[in-house]
Formats: structure tokens, C-alpha cells, sequence
């Protein structure tokens, strides 16, 4: 018996068909995990959803690492209320801004040097990331940028030739920015090497790549602390650091792209605190705004006092970044997760997890490998452990379909199951989820004969 999920009939239930076919004049393209669910969520409590049907369900996304203070949180409710009753546009000096930056600039002057403390505000994660490369250009006077394979920054034409997938494939050439290049990621279960190795080899590939394929002018370097998309991949330890080394050697920035990794979501207020490295320009957002489009920039004096154009007059604005309103959200969610202690609870809950995951990995053969940092975690869904190949789509999403007729969200509908909670997850919510993920992969293995490990 479930405490926190409670499935009462078909999912998706009548109310959700019916709330679903009115929305046939929606494009196509929305989130696979929507599409694939077919509910109508109604409301939410902490890590807990609702639909329309009365279904209650665990939520192991949050909205992909949106959510992070949970669904329904009283002070989004409040703050948000208040603002929109007196001011909602217009990029005049605000309270709950000023605020905001100051708690932004105590967070980040604890990383590295401490130089970490002027902010700009957005309200997409690729406008960031794009404002973030025109400041490195800006700054260096240079223009090539490198990311990684497997990498998401966003989908605008500024960041698309910097995805490590082939989500550009099929949008011709414009898809593909001049000075735009991408290096080998250092995924080492996928490699099938050990960490270390993986590591240094992608260091030699990054100095080769530049040595051979760029012109002589790196303006910056793209990484995520961990990737996000690719399916919470971490990285070697000391990798982060020989990326920044690699960027010091040829005058360029390294730009970390926190807009999953941070605000607690690892255990650590940022992703890039776990390997001790200081980004030139950090970009972050999702779990920010807890639901309301906020996202932003975080630099140096030394780099914006001589990024000309970059720190001209409405040169690195936005008409919705810095908002009344966007301030009174992210300033309340932000105050929200130091207040309630949520990075802890992020490092804590997120230890049991993975413990947990661990145990499910021994238990069944399709599991091939388990990993995370506070709950930002991850499972290899595989055909053959020998070899690694993925489980196929079909068999995915049998195991995703039951997980949600059990009440729990997840991302198994992917060989990569991205496992991402709201930050105010309890240990017993966690657990119950995970039991609920080891029923569906009990049932999917008697069907399909997938023997046990």
C-alpha cells in the first residue's frame, strides 16, 4: 500500500482525455513526457502532483529540475500575488532585485576567488547562454566558442551549432554558427573506460580540436558542471579544472552552464562547488524561478568593465529579464531554498537514492550503471550490460507507462532515465517512488523474459 501515490482508475483517466483532445489545436513538439503521460495535472504539493482525475503521483522530474522548492509552495504564491497587485514589467529598481543580488553575489563570492558577483537577468536559458557568449567575445575580442558532445544549451540559432545531439540534423545550414565547434565528452560508462582515462583523453582531444580545426581565436569554452540532457552525466573528477587550464592557455573564458546544476540541485548551492573550479561566466535558471521564466548570468568586474560592446546601454538588457515580477519570484525561491535548507536535503535524500538505486541494480540484469549527485541521478537502461547497449523505445516506455499506472513521474520512457525531484522531496516519498520504479521493472522483466541479476 502507497502513502503518497494513489492511482483510482485508468491513467490517463476520463477528465485528462477529454482536457487532452481540447488542446488538439496545440502544435506538435511538446515534451516527450507529456505527450507519452496523456494527463492533465491539476495542482501540486511539494513532490506530489495531482491530474485532474484525482490521481496522485510521486514526481521524479519537477518539471525537468524545475520545481526545485516543489509544486504549490506558498511563497512563490505570496511573493508572486503581491508583485503582480503593484508591478508587473519595466527594468527599474526593484526590492525584491536588489535583494536577489545580494544573496546571488553571498552565494557566489564563496566560490574560488570570490569574484563571482555581477548578474544579469533573462528569462530563457538559451538567451543567457547567447548573452553569455557575446559577453566572452566582448571581452576577449575573439569570437570561436567550443562546447561539448552531449551538450544542451538551448535551441536559438546563437547555441544551436553548440548542442552536442542531433537534435540540428535536418535544419540545414543555418543551424550551424561559423566558430562553432564541439569536442568529445568525457561519458565513461558509455566509452566503457575507466573515468581517469576517459578524462585525459578528452583533454588531448579538446588541445587537438583547437590546434587543427579552430583559426587561432577562442573567445570562450561551454561546459556543463554535469550534463544535464545527456542523462546526468558526470564527469571525471579534475576534468572541469583542465578545461579551464585549456582555456587560460589560449586567453579564453570558461563559461559553466548551471542551468540545471544549480540552486542546490547537487547537494551544492552550484554544480561547479563538488570539483572546485571558478567559471569567468556562470549562466543559471530552471530551478531558479520554481516554474516562472527566470534565468541569468553571473560574472566578474574585471570582465564586464571591459566587455565593450557587451556593457554599453541596453546592449546586454532583456524586456523580461530582471522584471518586477520575475524579481519577486526568483527572489522568493531562492530565499526559499536557503531557508528551508534544501541543498542539504538535496545531499541527503539524494545519498539514500542512489543507495537505493544501487540495490536495483543488482537486482535486475538491465541495469547498467547507477549515478548521481544529490538528486540530480541517473540509470543506464541496457540491452546487454557486456556490451552497453540501450533498451530499446518500445521496452522504455512499457517501464514508464508502469511507473505512472503505479503513480510515480519518471523519465523512463529513455534508456536514460533521468531521476530529478523537487529539492523538498521527503525520504519517504523518495523510497516509495523507488519502490514503485522496482515493481515496474519486476512486471517488465516477467514479461518480457528479461532474466534478474
Amino acid at each position: 500500500m502507497t502513502q503518497f501515490a494513489q492511482v483510482k482508475g485508468p491513467i490517463p483517466g476520463p477528465r485528462s482525455r477529454a482536457l487532452v483532445e481540447r488542446e488538439a489545436l496545440l502544435a506538435p513538439g511538446i515534451q516527450s513526457i507529456s505527450s507519452l503521460a496523456g494527463i492533465a495535472v491539476d495542482h501540486g504539493k511539494g513532490a506530489v502532483l495531482v491530474d485532474v482525475d484525482g490521481n496522485q503521483f510521486i514526481d521524479f522530474v519537477a518539471g525537468i529540475c524545475v520545481s526545485s522548492i516543489g509544486h504549490g509552495h506558498p511563497a512563490l504564491r505570496d511573493a508572486l500575488a503581491a508583485q503582480a497587485g503593484k508591478l508587473s514589467a519595466g527594468s527599474f529598481a526593484t526590492e525584491a532585485r536588489a535583494q536577489l543580488l545580494e544573496r546571488i553575489a553571498g552565494l557566489t563570492s564563496k566560490i574560488g576567488t570570490g569574484s563571482l558577483r555581477r548578474t544579469q537577468f533573462y528569462s530563457g536559458g538559451a538567451e543567457a547562454v547567447e548573452s553569455a557568449l557575446r559577453l566572452a567575445r566582448a571581452h576577449t575580442k575573439k569570437y570561436e566558442v567550443i562546447a561539448f558532445y552531449g551538450g544542451f544549451h538551448g535551441k536559438t540559432g546563437g547555441v544551436l551549432g553548440l548542442m552536442g545531439s542531433t537534435f540540428k540534423q535536418g535544419l540545414g545550414p543555418t543551424a550551424q554558427m561559423a566558430g562553432q565547434y564541439l569536442a568529445p565528452f568525457p561519458d565513461s560508462y558509455k566509452l566503457g573506460k575507466d573515468p581517469a582515462v576517459a578524462g585525459a583523453e578528452a583533454i588531448e582531444s579538446l588541445r587537438r580540436l583547437i590546434e587543427l580545426q579552430t583559426t587561432g581565436s577562442l573567445a570562450a569554452i561551454l561546459v556543463e558542471p554535469i550534463q544535464g540532457t545527456n542523462g546526468n552525466v558526470i564527469p571525471p573528477a579534475g576534468f572541469l579544472k583542465a578545461v579551464k587550464e585549456v582555456a587560460r592557455e589560449h586567453g579564453a573564458l570558461l563559461i559553466l552552464d548551471e542551468m540545471i546544476t544549480g540552486w542546490g540541485r547537487t547537494g551544492k548551492m552550484f554544480g561547479q562547488e563538488h570539483e572546485g573550479v571558478e567559471a569567468d561566466i556562470m549562466t543559471f535558471g530552471k530551478g531558479v524561478g520554481n516554474g516562472f521564466p527566470v534565468t541569468g548570468l553571473v560574472t566578474t568586474d574585471a570582465i564586464v568593465n571591459s566587455a565593450d560592446p557587451w556593457s554599453r546601454p541596453s546592449f546586454s538588457s532583456s524586456s523580461y529579464g530582471g522584471s518586477p515580477l520575475a524579481m519577486a519570484a526568483a527572489n522568493a525561491v531562492t530565499r526559499t531554498i536557503l531557508d528551508e535548507k534544501m541543498a542539504d536535503n538535496a545531499a541527503r535524500v539524494g545519498e539514500v537514492m542512489l543507495g537505493a538505486l544501487q540495490k536495483l541494480k543488482t537486482k535486475y540484469s538491465f541495469i547498467g550503471d547507477v549515478r548521481g549527485k544529490g538528486l540530480l541521478l541517473a540509470l543506464e537502461l541496457v540491452a546487454d550490460r557486456q556490451t552497453r547497449t540501450p533498451l530499446d523505445k518500445k521496452s522504455c516506455e512499457t517501464i514508464f507507462r508502469g511507473c505512472l499506472e503505479r503513480g510515480l513521474l519518471t523519465m523512463a520512457y529513455a534508456p536514460r532515465v533521468r531521476i530529478n525531484p523537487p529539492l523538498c522531496i521527503t525520504q519517504e516519498q523518495a523510497l516509495e517512488g523507488i519502490q514503485i520504479l522496482d515493481e515496474a521493472f519486476a512486471e517488465f522483466s516477467r514479461k518480457n523474459d528479461r532474466s534478474q541479476a
